[in-house]
């Protein structure tokens, strides 16, 4: 189980570096245009409000990240809870705010990890 939740927290990091990537980054370029479904005028004028997004999800990154180093199952296990936490609310405040497509590609892989990392 635990290779699981190790897992399962680990694909979370790496999906919160994909959006990083994505949003400060090629916000204005058509691969971040196409994922986010935005037009070229739009993408210009909310790339700063989308560098920021993306900030946050480093951090999240981050949190995810030191807490794997830590181990899962012993002094990591509060940071993964924590952040995992923290991925599942920001998942559910986006999917209600901005889109649902936000629930399948972020809360609910952050609730699945959660889930794992809660049962070790």
């Amino acid at each position: 189980m635990q290779m699981v939740a190790i897992g399962l927290a680990a694909l979370v990091a790496l999906l919160h570096l994909y959006f990083l990537v994505l949003e400060m980054f090629f916000w204005t370029k058509p691969l971040g245009r196409k994922a986010f479904g935005l037009d070229k005028d739009f993408a210009e004028r909310s790339k700063a409000l989308a560098a920021n997004q993306g900030l946050y999800n480093g951090f999240l990154v981050a949190g995810l990240v030191y807490g794997l180093m830590l181990g899962a199952a012993g002094a990591g296990k509060p940071w993964l809870v924590f952040f995992l936490g923290c991925v599942v609310v920001a998942g559910l405040f986006g999917a209600a705010t901005a889109s649902k497509k936000i629930l399948f590609v972020q809360a609910i892989p952050g609730a699945v990890a959660l889930a794992a990392v809660l049962a070790l």
